[in-house]
C-alpha cells in the first residue's frame, strides 16, 4: 500500500504543486505516495459558500469555522491510523524526526488553515498534531504542507537513488551538513579542499565531521547544544 496524503485546502490547485517534479514526481508516477487534495468550499455553507466568521471577542481578521473543518475531516476516506497535521506558527517546530516518523506511517492528512487560523476547537476534537516550519508566519498552510510532504516522500523506501543518500544530510545526526564540492578543482581562484582530492577516505569522513561540527556551532547553537546533551546521555 503506498503512503497517502490527504490535503484539505482552499487553493486544491496547488497540489502536488512542485511534487509532480524531480524525485517526488517520479515516486508519485510510481505509486509509492499519493496525495489528493480536497477542495473546503465543497462544506461552506451559504450560497457564498463560506467557510469562516468573525472572532469571538473580536479583533482583526477572519477564523476558519469549526463546524466546516468537522465536516470535511469526517467526509475524507478512513483514515486509517494516519495522524491529521495542521502546519501553525503556534506548533512544535517540525524536526527532521518528526519526517521520519511521519514517513514510517501509512501517510498524513494536512489541514491547511488562512485567514487568522482555525477554531480552536476542531483541532482538540480530532487531536490534531501542530506543526511549524519555521518562525515566519505566511498566507497559509499550503506552502508549509508541500514542505511537510517532500520532507516526508522522500525517506519512502525507493524514493532518493540510494538507500543512504540521506545519512550524511542536515539533521540526520543532529549536526547541520558539511561543506560540498565538485569539479572544476579550482574556480575563481578557489580551490577545492586538499583532503577531499587525497583519496584517504577515513582522513575525509573526518575533515567532514569537524566542519559540520563547526558549520553548526556558527550557525546553529541550538543544534550543537542539543547535540551535545544527547552525546553525553550515549
Amino acid at each position: 500500500m503506498s503512503w497517502r496524503a490527504d490535503i484539505l485546502t482552499l487553493f486544491p490547485d496547488m497540489f502536488p504543486g512542485p511534487l509532480g517534479f524531480s524525485l517526488a514526481g517520479r515516486a508519485l508516477e510510481r505509486g509509492i505516495w499519493s496525495c489528493e487534495a480536497h477542495n473546503l468550499r465543497q462544506h461552506g455553507l451559504g450560497r457564498h459558500r463560506a467557510v469562516d466568521d468573525t472572532p469571538f471577542g473580536g479583533g482583526a481578521g477572519m477564523v476558519m469555522r469549526a463546524d466546516v473543518l468537522g465536516t470535511a475531516l469526517s467526509a475524507l476516506p478512513a483514515l486509517d491510523g494516519r495522524p491529521v497535521v495542521y502546519p501553525t506558527p503556534r506548533g512544535k517546530r517540525m524536526s527532521h524526526e518528526d519526517a521520519e516518523r511521519l514517513s514510517s506511517g501509512p501517510g498524513v492528512v494536512v489541514l491547511c488553515g488562512r485567514f487568522e487560523g482555525v477554531d480552536e476547537r476542531v483541532l482538540e476534537k480530532h487531536d490534531i498534531e501542530q506543526l511549524c516550519m519555521g518562525d515566519v508566519v505566511l498566507s497559509g498552510g499550503e506552502i508549509p504542507a508541500l514542505t511537510l510532504l517532500d520532507a516526508c516522500v522522500r525517506l519512502l523506501p525507493g524514493v532518493m537513488g540510494s538507500d543512504v543518500s540521506g545519512q550524511d544530510e542536515s539533521f540526520a545526526e543532529g549536526l547541520l551538513e558539511y561543506p560540498q564540492y565538485t569539479k572544476p578543482a579550482v574556480w575563481d581562484g578557489r580551490d577545492v579542499p586538499d583532503i577531499l582530492l587525497s583519496g584517504n577516505h577515513g582522513a575525509i569522513a573526518r575533515w567532514r565531521h569537524e566542519q559540520s561540527i563547526a558549520v553548526t556551532k556558527a550557525r546553529r547553537p541550538d543544534l550543537w547544544d542539543a547535540y551535545l546533551a544527547r552525546q553525553q546521555v550515549h
